[in-house]
This record gives C-alpha cells, sequence and structure tokens, in this order.
C-alpha cells in the first residue's frame, strides 16, 4: 500500500498544473513493484509508465545514476569522496619505521656521547667503579665504548649517513614524536623512547 501511495503522490505532482517547466524523478530501489517485471529494470511498470517521459519526468533504479544524469560533475565528486578509503599500514611497514626511528635517536644520542668524549666531559675508563663519584666527568667503559663505535659504523652502513641527521629542533622534535607514536601502537606506553 506504502508503494502504492509514493507512485499516486509522485502521480499528481508531475501531473500539477503549476509543476509545468519543472522536472521531476522517482528513484527507487523497489524494482519488483516499480520496474517491470521481465526485462530492462531501468524502464518503469506498464500500468505507470504514462507518468515518465525522456524531459520532464525521469524514472531511475539508483541514486547515482539519477545525479550522473542530473549533475555528471557532482556525481564524480561524491563518487570519489564516499568510494576513497584509506588503508592502515601493515605490520611490516610499521616495525621497519619505527626501527628507522628508533636507530635515528639512538645515532644522535651516540654522538652527543662522543662529543662528551671529545670535549673530556666524559672520560673513557677501563674498568667502571660503583658506585660512581658526584659531579663530572662522567664515565664509560672502553669495551662499551668500542662496541658502541662499532655499532655506529652498522648504522651508517645500514641507512646511510644523509639519513642519520644532524637535524634542527623541530626535525629532533618529529623524530622522537614519531618514534612515540609507532611504539604506542605496538603496545609501548606514550613517551617511550629509549634505545
Amino acid at each position: 500500500m506504502a508503494d502504492a501511495i509514493l507512485i499516486e503522490i509522485y502521480a499528481d505532482c508531475v501531473r500539477d498544473k503549476a509543476a509545468a517547466g519543472v522536472r521531476f524523478a522517482f528513484v527507487t530501489h523497489n524494482k519488483s513493484d516499480f520496474s517491470i517485471e521481465h526485462g530492462n529494470h531501468k524502464m518503469p511498470h506498464p500500468d505507470f509508465a504514462s507518468l515518465f517521459s525522456r524531459i520532464k519526468s525521469l524514472y531511475f533504479i539508483n541514486l547515482p545514476e539519477a545525479l550522473r544524469r542530473v549533475e555528471p560533475s557532482l556525481v564524480t565528486d561524491i563518487m570519489l569522496e564516499h568510494s576513497w578509503t584509506q588503508e592502515p599500514r601493515g605490520l611490516t611497514e610499521i616495525l621497519e619505521a619505527e626501527d628507522l626511528l628508533f636507530h635515528q635517536v639512538w645515532y644522535n644520542r651516540h654522538w652527543n656521547l662522543r662529543i662528551g668524549i671529545e670535549k673530556g666531559k666524559i672520560k673513557v675508563v677501563d674498568q667502571e667503579t660503583y658506585p660512581r663519584p658526584p659531579g663530572p666527568p662522567q664515565t664509560i667503559q672502553r669495551d662499551v665504548w668500542k662496541g658502541a663505535l662499532k655499532a655506529a659504523r652498522g648504522v651508517e652502513r645500514r641507512y646511510g649517513k644523509k639519513n642519520l641527521g644532524p637535524w634542527d629542533d623541530f626535525e629532533w622534535g618529529m623524530i622522537n614524536g614519531k618514534l612515540s607514536a609507532l611504539r604506542w601502537v605496538l603496545g609501548d606506553e606514550w613517551d617511550m623512547l629509549d634505545t
């Protein structure tokens, strides 16, 4: 009964004398009640086919087709807007990015250590003594320092020096922020920047 009311209301609108010069479109997904039973479903049922014409009253079985007829560029924009999806990155890609950021942070800290040794603020010792005496100079054990130098060469070979800094404060903040965010996605707490 509701379908019958819909088509009757539509018929009244199309036949209204005040609607002279107005174009109409009837859009339905209900092909079983409104379209030809055995044939092209884009054509209206013969019982009310007289309501439709090529110009004044159009019949459609889907909204995109109706909109495309009225304003083709609008449909293209709408279709793009509603069909575009952003795929999440896979775990492998996330882990690769996290690994690079980890090594960039580590390498920067390594250079801070290296500069501290060159300036005498950090002393290389054969064996650490604990507890360390308060105040400068800080110390690093010789074998640990040799391992750090070897690791730095490996990082340079793996990523290339151009990908390891130096960075200004903004860039350094971005690198740390990205590392924190990726680690959060992987299950760490925020601001986990250990290297």
